[in-house]
């Protein structure tokens, strides 16, 4: 590898002087490989400090006095090789982090339908199909239908020892739509509950032709808040239009 390529940490550092500052920048204006690196190198120094402490690389100079010296090659290589692994860990768990993120928006909606039911018998979860089977055994109701989209939605809360859970029933919706049932506490802060799509067919439509269509769609959540500190439940569609509400 040319020594031009072995100079980039060194300028990095600045601490080129300025005739050998200025070759490597011509060398720079061809070179795509320098630039990248130097971009991965970029505002390295805050991190110099703390790597100059390294093993074998004799005195320590003070933090102070750490950008004006001038290390030895050896040591430039060194810090040089922790920074660019450093920045490699970054981005890793920078990878990691988005696709668990991914993964837990993904699996949104089903976590909410498979919300513990309580039930004895090893804490069993409440999926798709006994979604509705929960909601009728719920005895705490509340009911709504909205003048405008003409929607009605009834929410079934049980209280647990770690907040609400709460399966809503849904009627009279067209689609195609993507909802989400939001939970609005009485100190003003909004918690969504869970969000799905509407099909073309929509749902719990009286006059439909299908049977399909005629069914209601049951879909269970859970919030932390109790159910005496909820003031109310929303439908809402992605881009913010409220289809029904009702008070807690």
């Amino acid at each position: 590898m040319p020594s031009e390529h072995e100079t980039v940490g060194a300028y990095a550092l600045g601490i080129l002087d300025d005739a050998e500052a200025t070759a490597f920048e011509a060398h720079l204006a061809g070179c795509e490989w320098c630039a990248q690196q130097l971009d991965e190198l970029a505002g390295m120094e805050p991190m110099l400090a703390a790597l100059a402490d390294l093993p074998g690389s004799g005195s320590t100079p003070a933090i102070g006095d750490s950008l004006s010296a001038r290390p030895s090659p050896r040591l430039v290589e060194k810090l040089v090789d922790e920074v660019a692994e450093k920045r490699a860990q970054k981005r890793r768990r920078s990878f990691y982090m988005i696709a668990a993120a991914a993964a837990l928006i993904i699996a949104g909606p089903l976590a909410a339908i498979a919300v513990n039911s309580g039930s004895s018998g090893g804490g069993g979860q409440v999926t798709a199909s006994s979604a509705q089977t929960t909601f009728e055994a719920m005895s705490d109701k509340r009911s709504a239908t909205d003048p405008a989209s003409h929607a009605s939605a009834t929410v079934g809360m049980q209280q647990k020892d770690w907040g609400t859970q709460a399966v809503l029933e849904l009627k009279n919706v067209k689609g195609p739509l993507k909802c989400s049932l939001v939970l609005v506490a009485k100190n003003g802060q909004r918690v969504t509950m869970s969000s799905w799509s509407v099909p073309n067919w929509g749902y719990g439509i009286p006059t439909a032709k299908t049977e399909e269509s005629r069914k209601p769609l049951y879909i269970g959540g859970a919030a932390a808040f109790k159910p005496n500190e909820i003031d109310h439940f929303e439908v809402v569609t992605f881009d913010g239009k409220k289809i029904v509400q009702v008070q807690a």
